[in-house]
């Protein structure tokens, strides 16, 4: 089930991965959002591209997407494809290549299907509801990857452009579990725990919103992984409010919670 929404949305990635490229190499502009968030050509090019595709293979179903208008309309949809063009464009205007761009497809509040892509690794992460994690390097087959089993000696991941004290405060306050602590930008954190590299992250502020854990939760939770609020739930999808306003903890291992 829904292997023609995730090949849609794989081709997607690919066709904005060609268009973000070309903007990585010029001399592009950076605005400031409303929100105060960056933007550029590559973010609005590649959303409209990803638009477009996919409202083509699906007419049926809604988008909710960084770049665009929100449509409210799409809160009485089953089905609503939830997509950050370019996240991280922080990321993407220091050119340090840590950003992704993020597809997942919501049915009735929960992610079914998701992709990150990552143009400048030529490296995908995908996953199907009740059918495993994967990690597909170009020009590889897809290989399945699983979260690891460490509860002591942890790696935890930290946002490279949002990392507050509130965030430093709980990584220092388990110090004892907590061996390395490593910078990183974008959702490449759900995948870098998601294939058994890293075990932690915490993002405490309310900055985020649905498209940038979308894709990411059901890789995590495909690969055995999890990603909680600070009451121990779960996030639901395809919301009238889409910003994550309680932050959230990527884990390997529900022992990991460390709160």
């Amino acid at each position: 089930m829904y292997e023609r929404e995730l090949a849609a949305m794989q081709k997607a990635a690919l066709d904005a991965e060609k268009k973000i490229k070309e903007i990585y190499q010029t001399a592009f502009a950076v605005e400031i959002k409303s929100d105060n968030s960056p933007v550029t050509a590559a973010d609005k090019g590649a959303d409209q591209l990803i638009r477009q595709e996919l409202h083509h293979s699906f007419p049926s179903y809604a988008l909710l997407t960084e770049e665009s208008k929100d449509d409210l309309s799409r809160l009485t949809n089953d089905n609503v494809f939830i997509v950050d063009p370019v996240d991280g464009t922080k990321e993407f205007v220091a050119r340090n290549g840590e950003f992704t761009t993020n597809i997942a497809l919501s049915h009735n509040h929960q992610i079914v299907v998701g992709v990150i892509n990552v143009p400048m690794e030529n490296v995908m992460y995908f996953a199907l509801k009740g059918q495993g994690a994967f990690k597909w390097e170009k020009g590889k087959d897809p290989v399945q990857i699983h979260v690891s089993n460490k509860l002591t000696g942890l790696t935890a991941l930290r946002s490279r452009s949002f990392f507050g004290p509130s965030e430093k405060a709980l990584l220092d306050k388990h110090a004892d579990k907590i061996t390395t602590i490593q910078a990183l930008g974008s959702a490449l954190k759900f995948c870098v725990i998601a294939e058994g590299k890293a075990e932690i992250s915490y993002r405490e502020n309310q900055g985020t919103k649905e498209w940038d854990i979308a894709a990411g939760t059901i890789i995590l939770q495909e690969a055995g992984g999890f990603i909680l609020k600070r009451d121990g739930t779960e996030y639901a999808f395809n919301r009238p409010d889409v910003y994550n306003r309680e932050g959230y903890m990527l884990m390997n291992r529900k022992e990991n919670w460390l709160l």
